[in-house]
Order: structure tokens, then sequence, then C-alpha cells
């Protein structure tokens, strides 16, 4: 019997000037499809129009000098990579994302700054179904202490990753074996539909926002703290970068 972790599958990654999906940009991303025909895979650099942070450029590798000689026009890349992911959630593809609401958000606000229609307009409905790796696992190990970035999820997981994450492509590829192996540890998962999941993940994601946020307010911290809404949120709320 064959399930949805069969897929196929697209992961979905990208690497950003910062941390906030509302006013950073994308600087590079990847798409990674998955299933049984096999993997194919497709990357972007991209040149923002913006200095990328030194910051940014540690962690990614990416420098501002090298985005403006190599990268492509951002209109061009985020239309590629906004048809790509049209299509496969028009086909009942499930996108698969680590913390999918930083990365689904920043390229549709992207796209509007761009001048370009959105993935939700060109679909006409919510974006469905994702599959976030992240969000499944506060959902099924609420309480286990410990952080949750994808090099730890790795190693909880038994998956090995190369060294080289917070690359996109390399990121991808980690997600969706961490998805893999954590339908293979919770067979329950693997028996839901793809709806199913969608929407649990959604709820999952709020129930754990909801007792974070009042967990910083406990320890004094101001601001809005964790945004409700997956696998997108709105302009009021603050998000976790992706990891």
């Amino acid at each position: 019997m064959t399930h949805w972790i069969d897929g196929p599958l697209l992961g979905f990654d990208t690497e950003t000037t910062g941390v906030n999906p509302f006013h950073d940009r994308i600087v590079s991303a990847a798409l990674v499809g998955r299933g049984p025909g096999g993997t194919q895979q497709r990357t972007w650099l991209i040149d923002p129009g913006v200095d990328i942070p030194e910051g940014a450029a540690a962690i990614h590798g990416i420098t501002t000098e090298h985005a403006r000689e190599f990268g492509a026009p951002p209109a061009q890349a985020l239309a590629e990579i906004s048809a790509e992911l049209v299509a496969a959630f028009r086909f009942g593809v499930p996108v698969v994302a680590f913390n999918a609401s930083f990365d689904l958000t920043i390229i549709e606000r992207e796209l509007e700054r761009h001048s370009l229609p959105t993935i939700g307009e060109r679909l006409g409905a919510p974006l469905a179904p994702v599959l976030d790796p992240l969000v499944i696992d506060r959902g099924v190990d609420k309480y286990r202490k410990g952080k949750r970035k994808l090099v730890d999820l790795c190693s909880h997981y038994g998956v090995e990753e190369s060294g080289n994450l917070h690359t996109a492509d390399v990121d991808v590829a980690a997600t969706l074996d961490v998805l893999a192996a954590q339908a293979e540890r919770h067979p329950e998962l693997r028996v839901q539909s793809l709806a199913e999941l969608h929407a649990w993940q959604a709820a999952s994601h709020r129930e754990w926002a909801e007792h974070f946020n009042e967990w910083r307010r406990g320890q004094g911290f101001e601001g809005p703290g964790a945004g409700l809404e997956w696998p997108l949120c709105t302009v009021q709320e603050s998000q976790l970068a992706s990891a």
C-alpha cells in the first residue's frame, strides 16, 4: 500500500537577507522533487537588489558582490519559482518546507514587491497541502526538551546531513529526509490524508504558538511573539527565522 510519503513531494527552501519575511529578500532558493521516478532539483541564485548584511552572508555564504555578479534578476527568478509551486499545489503535490510559514510568506511578499501575482492569487485558494517537519515534530513530541532547528531534528531522527546546512538545496534534502524519518517513526502520520495532515498542522502550530507566547509574557518579553497562522502569517505577526 502506498502513502503520501512515497511521493511525489516538492521540497522548498530559501536563503535570505534576514529573518523578517515581510521586509527581507530572497538570495537563493531550491526546489527538490522526490518521488517514485527519482529526484529532480533546481536551484536559483538571486540578486536581491539590496545589500546582503554580513551576518546573513556569514550564515549562507552569499555576499552582496557575488549575488550582484552571478544572481538572476529577482522578478525572473521569483516567477520561475512560483510557477513550480503553483503547479505542485494545483496537482495536489505537497510542498515540504521546514518552518514553512517563513519561506512561503517571504516568497508571497517578494512577488507582491515585484508586482507579480502571488501564489495564493494564482491558485484562488489557500496554499495547501503543505508538510512542515518542524510543525509535525512539535505536534508529535510536544514535551521534548531542547532545540528544534533543522540540525537538531536531523540528529533526533537519525538523518545524516552533509554539514553544509544553510545552503538551500542541502536544507531541502535534509528536510525531506527528516519528513521520511518522521513518517517511519510515527506511522499514524502515514495513514492520514494530506488534507487531514494539513489541518492538523495548522491546529498544532496555533496551539504551540499560544503556549509559546504565554511563556514569553510570563518571562516579561515584549512584542507579539510567534504568529498564530500557518502556513502563511499576517504582517501583524512576528516570525521565527527558518533554521
